[in-house]
């Protein structure tokens, strides 16, 4: 240990010593907090590990009184949860799709990749690798329609889809709501109120339902992609909102200075406002894209096996019904998995931008 981290050190033991146990109140208060927090720790890790069940083939022994957590049902289960409706021979495919669509994202998280024609050529590569593996006719596999699509592979593909179509539009929709021109300012306001007085689900259920009822067939396209459009344009309406509260944040004389300068509209745009303007609304912004991943569960409601729908599949048979919880858990880990690295890359972005604006 350096003499640096061991003063650090030192001074944290001493803070946390005048913190907490500063007063004979304080420290009984923190005595106490503390034996709680041991035996609910404790009584967590007695329950998920030390007395848990982990192989289907001992499935028998979670009926035992003494017995912890049965992850007995992940193992038996965790195709139903991970792949849904998916034909179980070609489980192979849902998972090359799945991964197609991580790495796709990870690549767009490296500050090389952050160009126009780098981030187009990975998506469409990501988006064209996940669809040719999953439908599989085009490229001589046995096909599988979107309504067999599920399970984590399916959630993915709606986060990334939503996120990619819902963020140009809500820049366009900001920038018409901010417009000179009437028509597209009072166009975006409605359409931007419109859009954000409804709920989700009542979007998704019109775009999923009603639509076909009053589109002719040539016009209603596929269910999936009909919900990812809805999906995105209600992303794009709160983000449009976001990213107005970025533009206000910017003093006008930046826009009358460029302008005195020569500089053209497009260049004053995406070269000098627009960098600021994510800048300040990255925290927003961050938070709209983990709520949208929270949010592909509502999806369940019309009738899409993404992961939560499968994970109710898989306890929900006789034998498996009383370890909900584990399931359950199972799956909220994965949600925790991938919302707490988009929060820490957030926390990235928020401060590589802030020490290159000084």
């Amino acid at each position: 240990m350096t003499t640096m981290t061991q003063n650090r050190f030192e001074l944290f033991v001493n803070d946390v010593k005048k913190r907490s146990f500063g007063t004979r109140t304080d420290a009984a208060i923190s005595t106490v907090v503390l034996i709680l927090l041991a035996y609910i720790i404790w009584t967590v890790v007695d329950w998920a590990l030390i007395r848990a069940v982990w192989s289907k083939e001992n499935v028998e022994a979670c009926r035992l009184e003494d017995a912890g957590a049965c992850w007995s049902i992940i193992d038996a289960r965790h195709r139903i949860i991970l792949f849904g409706l998916y034909p179980f021979e070609q489980h192979w495919r849902s998972t090359l799709a799945c991964l197609s669509i991580i790495a796709t994202v990870i690549i767009s998280c490296i500050p090389f990749m952050w160009t126009t024609k780098r981030l187009a050529a990975s998506w469409i590569i990501g988006f064209a690798a996940y669809y040719l593996l999953m439908e599989g006719s085009l490229i001589g596999l046995q096909q599988v329609t979107t309504d067999q699509w599920g399970g984590l592979s399916l959630t993915l593909f709606m986060f990334a889809s939503v996120v990619l179509l819902g963020m140009p539009m809500g820049l366009a929709l900001a920038l018409m709501r901010r417009s000179e021109m009437p028509v597209l300012r009072i166009f975006a306001s409605i359409l931007i109120d419109t859009v954000r007085s409804l709920p989700l689900l009542v979007t998704l259920f019109t775009a999923a339902v009603v639509f076909p009822i009053i589109l002719p067939d040539w016009l209603q396209g596929d269910k999936i992609w009909r919900v990812i459009v809805a999906f995105a344009l209600f992303f794009a309406c709160y983000q449009a909102e976001v990213l107005r509260g970025g533009f206000q944040a910017i003093p006008k004389g930046q826009f009358e200075a460029g302008k005195a300068l020569g500089i053209s509209y497009a260049n004053i745009l995406f070269r000098i406002i627009l960098p600021q303007v994510f800048r300040y609304a990255l925290p927003s912004t961050i938070n709209m894209v983990v709520i949208t991943f929270k949010e592909t569960a509502i999806v369940i409601i019309i009738g899409f096996f993404e992961i939560l729908a499968s994970t109710n599949a898989a306890y929900g048979t006789g034998e498996w019904t009383s370890y909900y919880k584990e399931a359950l858990l199972f799956a909220a880990g994965i949600y925790w998995i991938f919302l707490f690295s988009l929060g820490r890359y957030g926390e990235y972005l928020k401060t590589r931008m802030t020490v290159a604006s000084r």
